[in-house]
This record gives C-alpha cells, structure tokens and sequence, in this order.
C-alpha cells in the first residue's frame, strides 16, 4: 500500500482558539487537512464556504482534502475546486448512485486538475464501484453516518474496505481508500489492517495535543 495519510477534520477544531491550533497544524506531520461541507439539505447540518477554504488553503501547507456531503454535486465540485481543492469527493448517493453520472463527474474533477473521490455512506453498497476504482483517486468509506463529528466507529464497514483493497492489489491500481468517522488509534489500526491508507480524524485530534495525536495514527503503518 501507499504512505499512510492523515488527514485532520477542521470540523473538529475548537474555534474558541483557532489561531494556536492552526499553528500546530501548519507544523505537524498531517499531510491532507479535511475540509467538511454540508449544505442543510442532503445532510441535517451547515458547515464551511468556499471562502473559508481559501482562508485554510492561505494559512496551512497540507493539501486541501474536500469533502461535499452537498445534494448538488456536479456545481458544487467546480465552486470548491476554484476555491483551491486538492482532493474533491463528493457522495455517490448525491448523484442517486447513477454510475454514469458518477464516472462523469470523476472525469470533470480530473480534467480540472485535482484529484477525484467518490464517497458512500453506511447504507451503500462498494460493489458497484469496484469495477470502476481506477477512475477515481479516493474512495472514501464513512465509518458513522455522515453529517455530525463525534460518532461511535462503525467496525462493519470495514468489509467493504477489504473487498476495495483487494481489487486494488489485484488491479495494480494507484486509488487510495480513505475513511472517515470514528477514528482514534484503535479503530485507525482497525481501518489500515483492513487496508486503508488514508486516515480522517477529527475529535481525536483536536481533543489533544495535536503532534500526539497525529503521530499516532502515523506510526500506525
């Protein structure tokens, strides 16, 4: 597998105190910093802008690892790419689960020049996408249901992670798996035995001292 990744959510900073915890992120091992955008409607919560994101992109290093949990996808990857995305991921379900529609949209994204993921949620099924992980850069695999940070791990989505890891190998393909929702050190081993090598923490993280807590996911390879 590749490096391991981690990639912090700021939807779990504490934004009493953004200024020092930013800081420590600008200097900690983190590689991908993870954006949430939720849009009210296909989840029950409102997060971050695209202006926000530019303010992220200026004041940190890592690469900018988008994530629309948005019901209008194909719109919304253009206006987070033009706001500095490295990686956009957008949900499957928001494009109904059509894998037209979602090998499209996964060619757009490319063609802007950032890197492509499909996300699913607890209740979708991978196999319709395993055929087709070689058009996209990241299948993220959420591990609670999407929309609130701090949920429990759920240890059954770590079958679908497997069965993508298998086809990966077997295919010799460059897709990473990401997973996202209840991750500490002990459900990240979970997560990067089963074969993910990318890593999204948020209250973890942010509920310590930031190097520790990045580092431990780290050395978890």
């Amino acid at each position: 597998m590749k490096e391991l990744i981690v990639s912090p959510s700021i939807l779990s900073l504490d934004f009493s105190r953004p200024g020092e915890q930013l800081d420590a992120l600008a200097n900690s091992h983190a590689q991908w910093l993870h954006f949430d955008v939720m849009d009210g409607h296909f989840v029950p919560n409102l997060t971050f802008g695209p202006d926000i994101l530019r303010g992220f992109r200026k004041a940190l290093p890592q690469k900018m690892d988008v994530h629309i949990m948005v019901e209008d996808a194909r719109t919304y990857a253009d206006v987070f790419i033009d706001a500095g995305a490295d990686v956009l991921t957008f949900h499957s379900e928001a494009l109904e689960d059509d894998l037209d529609a979602i090998l499209s949209l996964c060619a757009h994204i490319r063609e802007r020049g950032v890197l492509a993921g499909v996300s699913i949620c607890p209740n979708t099924p991978v196999e319709p996408l395993l055929d087709h992980l070689a058009e996209m850069d990241v299948l993220l695999v959420m591990s609670v249901e999407p929309g609130f940070g701090g949920q429990s791990f759920m240890e059954g989505m770590l079958e679908k992670v497997k069965k993508a890891r298998a086809r990966i190998e077997a295919q010799g393909l460059s897709t990473r798996i990401e997973i996202d929702g209840g991750i500490n050190a002990q459900t990240g081993a979970l997560a990067v035995a089963a074969g993910c090598d990318t890593l999204v923490a948020g209250s973890y993280i942010f509920r310590q001292d930031i190097h520790a807590g990045i580092d431990s996911l780290l050395c978890l390879r």
